[in-house]
């Protein structure tokens, strides 16, 4: 089922009310009655955007609350496609009125921008592109300036009409609330917390680096400020962090080491009070009734005060220095050599809490993925006594593409199960036909897609388009980006190059971006992570599958606003045809690959997006 809500809608709501704000309009139009009408749709969204919350939570149950989103979101892209008309016929404008100045300048100042338009109109007009856009240079008549927005005006009013219609329909039929959105989606399915106990018979391929923390941590090689140090162990949702610490919590070389060892669950939900008395619940045989801070740290500190401690604070998100700066005041009366382990998705964590080793966590080999889908599913250590399973079980086990959390969870899928015809059905399927399943991959990824800002999950989402494997530069996906104005916003005056940096880097510190291990310049989304973006960008976005063969090619929706497909041998009018018919295609991205037969690298410069119109007004400012 396609996700609606927050996720790549919040993002489009919150971009056309700034695009709305009264320094915007004066760009768009100095007609007074649409200026109005304009004046209307910002308030109008931005009761909309109030409820957008209470909408994703209830999508899930309540058709008609997605039907409502989908409705909405249609509505938000024809808005964008309104407000792109007027930018364009500004731009057209300005445009005009400059041509005769450049006439009589040098052939040096006829501008790289004129020969850039020039060259773009061959282009735009001979390609596969939105008819928006093919007409954006092909009328040159001034007086066309004038007719524009009486013209407008009436599509306006229709606009208008759809928006009250949505308000409408949000209160007297949906009844949605104003809720207070903290920016996360709630409908994740809550998660078990972690205890330190594992089943070490049934972990595979972690024995390296288990030795290597606890080498690390029989070290007394602690800071002299803080009397602890802190070993960060930062890997993606599912990659096994949880486990290597349990592992290390159970070895026996670190149980002689430490005095004092505690386990802590500490998850999205940073309460300092809360962690705090976990630990001291850990280590105390006392019950701990306090309900104030101070009297709980005070305890905890006199339980540390010169003994050799372990903590393991498992699942770590917070980011804020001034929260981990107050947990950690009683970790300080510990004695040289004391250890804190924090797992974490996040590198900005590692960095706030001071690490002084970040060790990041790879994905299992193929071998030890499939032992472990072995153990979950058949209780065994191989397939000896079911040899009719063996060709699809390799076939699974690299689906779970090195994730022990994958191969763990479709082993419990197929417990039981020694029909081939079972494993193929769920060889065959996406990861995310088993959501109903109530399948712990699915909340493990979502979790990590669930904290990013709007902004981040509108550009995150656009990765969807990349193929599995493929592997992208820096430059490559801000000029995306910036084709489709994800980076208008300007943020404490940087510009949109540097905004696009800092979103690549986030991305890469979450754990959703990796650096490719074939060329470090160039990033990689873990096959999963690309099955996530893809369950956010819903049915606005279209892949074309399969497409070096040219076969099994599926429909996609009337609502199609984004679509991309591997150029290969088998091009041509047959293979595009269908596309021809999208109205209201804002992105249509071929990507050449380097190598047909499988290595998913771009060619520097190896693809053309057709997201002219955004990216022709970027430019121009």
């Amino acid at each position: 089922m396609s996700f609606i809500g927050e996720a790549v809608l919040g993002a489009s709501v919150q971009m056309l009310i700034e695009k709305l704000a009264p320094e915007g309009l004066e760009l768009l139009t100095q007609h007074e009655k649409l200026k109005a009408e304009f004046f209307k749709w910002k308030g109008m969204l931005e009761m909309i955007q109030a409820v957008l919350a209470d909408a994703e939570d209830r999508q899930t149950r309540e058709k008609s609350v997605k039907k409502w989103l989908e409705n909405l979101q249609n509505l938000a892209y024809d808005v964008q496609d309104i407000l792109d008309e007027f930018q364009t016929e500004a731009f057209r404008r300005e445009v005009l009125l400059e041509e005769p100045a450049a006439v009589d300048q040098s052939s040096a100042s006829t501008s790289t921008f004129r020969k850039f338009t020039d060259s773009l109109k061959r282009k735009v007009t001979d390609a596969v592109a939105p008819r928006k856009i093919r007409k954006l240079f092909t009328s040159d008549s001034p007086r066309s300036s004038f007719n524009f927005e009486s013209k407008m005006v009436s599509k306006i009013e229709e606009f208008t009409a759809r928006l009250q219609a949505i308000i409408s329909t949000q209160k007297d039929l949906l009844k949605l609330k104003n809720v207070i959105s903290d920016g996360k989606s709630r409908n994740v399915r809550q998660r078990l917390p972690t205890t330190s106990l594992v089943n070490e018979a049934k972990v595979y391929g972690r024995k390296k680096d288990k030795d290597e923390i606890v080498e690390l941590l029989l070290r007394d090689d602690s800071r002299a400020d803080d009397g602890f140090s802190v070993i960060s162990i930062i890997g993606m949702g599912g990659v096994g962090k949880t486990t290597l610490a349990q592992l290390v919590y159970k070895d026996d070389r670190v149980r002689r080491h430490f005095e004092i060892k505690a386990w802590t669950f500490v998850s999205e939900d940073f309460d300092v009070f809360r962690v705090t008395k976990s630990i001291l619940m850990s280590i105390s045989n006392v019950t701990v009734n306090d309900n104030d801070l101070n009297s709980l740290q005070e305890k905890l500190e006199k339980e540390l005060i010169k003994k050799k401690f372990l903590l393991v604070l498992d699942d770590m998100w917070n980011e804020n220095y001034n929260d981990w700066e107050l947990l950690n005041r009683p970790f300080k009366a510990g004695t040289s050599g004391s250890k804190i382990i924090v797992t974490t998705r996040n590198r900005v964590v590692a960095e706030r809490v001071g690490s002084v080793r970040e060790y990041p966590l790879g994905e299992l080999s193929k071998e030890d993925c499939l032992r472990v889908l072995t153990q979950h599913s058949l209780g065994a250590t191989d397939f000896n006594t079911h040899q009719s399973l063996k060709e699809v079980r390799e076939k699974i086990a690299m689906k779970c593409k090195g994730l022990p959390l994958a191969a763990k969870t479709l082993g419990g899928l197929l417990r039981g199960k020694h029909d081939p015809k079972d494993w193929e059905i769920v060889l065959n399927a996406d990861v995310w036909d088993f959501a109903d399943d109530g399948c712990d991959i699915i909340p493990a990824l979502k979790v990590s897609y669930r904290f990013l800002p709007p902004q981040l999950k509108q550009c995150f989402a656009y990765c969807s388009l990349f193929p599995k494997d493929y592997e992208f530069e820096e430059e490559e996906i801000i000029l995306l980006w910036t084709a489709e104005g994800f980076l208008d916003q300007e943020c404490d005056g940087r510009k949109m190059e540097e905004l696009g940096r800092e979103f690549v880097r986030e991305l890469h510190s979450r754990s959703l971006f990796h650096q490719s291990s074939k060329d470090a310049s160039r990033f990689v989304m873990h096959s999963l992570i690309n099955d996530l973006a893809r369950w956010a960008a819903g049915e606005i976005y279209f892949r074309m599958e399969d497409t070096l063969k040219g076969e099994n090619q599926k429909s996609f929706s009337k609502n199609l606003r984004h679509f991309s497909y591997i150029l290969g041998e088998y091009d041509g009018e047959k293979r595009l045809k269908s596309i021809c018919d999208g109205e209201h295609l804002r992105t249509f991205l071929p990507v050449k690959l380097s190598d047909y037969g499988g290595g998913f690298r771009a060619r520097s410069r190896g693809y053309l997006a057709w997201s002219v119109l955004p990216m022709l007004l970027n430019l121009h400012r």
